[in-house]
């Protein structure tokens, strides 16, 4: 299998799509650490990577966003960080089976903010930050990927621990908010899309993009990603959630249906991605339609050279 960067130079790449939202349906139940679920109900973790497999996706995340010990001292689990991470890759790599993919491991914000804002010190960050990088190096992944950052702060303590810890890529993902208005997109912290990819570029990560974020549908996605690409020269990525959620018996409904995600995929495309998958709220059948999409570029470009 060819190194994540060249097949990037050569044509995009389908990743997968939501996973918190899918381990809800599979019963996690809320306020609950789904990262357990990677040594307690593996099997229901695995048959979500598969289920993704199955509809295209040539990338998956691991399961492993919340499982830095930051973020498992909140569940009383910061002892079996590494266990929980390393059992994140090889669930990943399992359930591509025979077949070709790349895992990014995958690594969230600490679920705070630092000091002066916040109880966590930059010590504090930088040593979860360095330990869960070191157990997805160690596990084996194609990449780290650190996702839905809003301090360009955090982001830069996890992309040093990523360098530090040996990952063989580093992919770097802002989360973005629409403004009031519609009239920008932001992150939490005041940082603008260019500001963001520049910063990425700087510190040394491999490919910069864009997942999450409130309001920021597929068509947002494009719009921010074409600023991105204006500010840096990396590959980028782009994961944006299936439409604004609604609340339905308390929790989060995302609605945007596989179809109309996937008339968004081509402008994600046009607009400098070479990753494309889905956040919050999107499915295997989301993705499947994704792919889809995908292929037909991929033809066009073979055609066009």
């Amino acid at each position: 299998m060819k190194p994540l960067l060249k097949a990037l130079a050569e044509h995009p790449l389908l990743a997968d799509g939501a996973m918190g939202t899918q381990l809800q349906a599979a019963g996690l139940a809320a306020g609950k650490c789904g990262e357990e679920w990677n040594l307690t109900h593996s099997e229901r973790v695995l048959a979500i990577h598969k289920s993704y497999v199955d509809a295209g996706s040539d990338c998956l995340f691991t399961q492993t966003f919340g499982a830095s010990a930051i973020n498992l001292q909140r569940h009383g689990l910061a002892d079996r960080a590494d266990a929980i991470n390393r059992a994140g890759v090889e669930l990943a790599r399992r359930a591509f089976e025979n077949r070709p993919g790349y895992v990014f491991g995958d690594m969230g914000p600490f679920g705070g903010l630092l000091k002066p804002f916040g109880k966590t010190s930059v010590e504090e960050a930088r040593a979860a930050f360095l330990h869960q990088a070191t157990s997805l190096v160690a596990a084996g992944v194609d990449a780290i990927v650190i996702e839905t950052q809003t301090s360009l702060e955090e982001l830069g303590l996890a992309i040093a621990a990523a360098r530090e810890a040996g990952a063989p890529c580093i992919i770097a993902s802002v989360a973005f908010d629409v403004l009031r208005g519609g009239r920008d997109a932001r992150t939490m912290m005041g940082a603008t899309p260019e500001r963001a990819a520049e910063f990425i570029q700087k510190s040394g990560a491999h490919v910069a993009g864009t997942n999450c974020g409130k309001d920021v549908d597929i068509a947002w996605a494009a719009k921010i990603l074409a600023r991105c690409r204006q500010a840096c020269g990396l590959p980028l990525l782009a994961k944006p959630n299936a439409g604004a959620p609604v609340l339905e018996g308390g929790r989060p409904v995302y609605k945007q249906s596989p179809e109309e995600m996937a008339a968004g995929v081509k402008a994600l495309l046009e607009a400098g991605a070479r990753i494309v998958g889905g956040c919050c709220g999107t499915t295997p059948a989301h993705i499947a339609l994704f792919r889809a999409v995908v292929d037909r570029e991929i033809t066009a470009q073979a055609t066009a050279s």
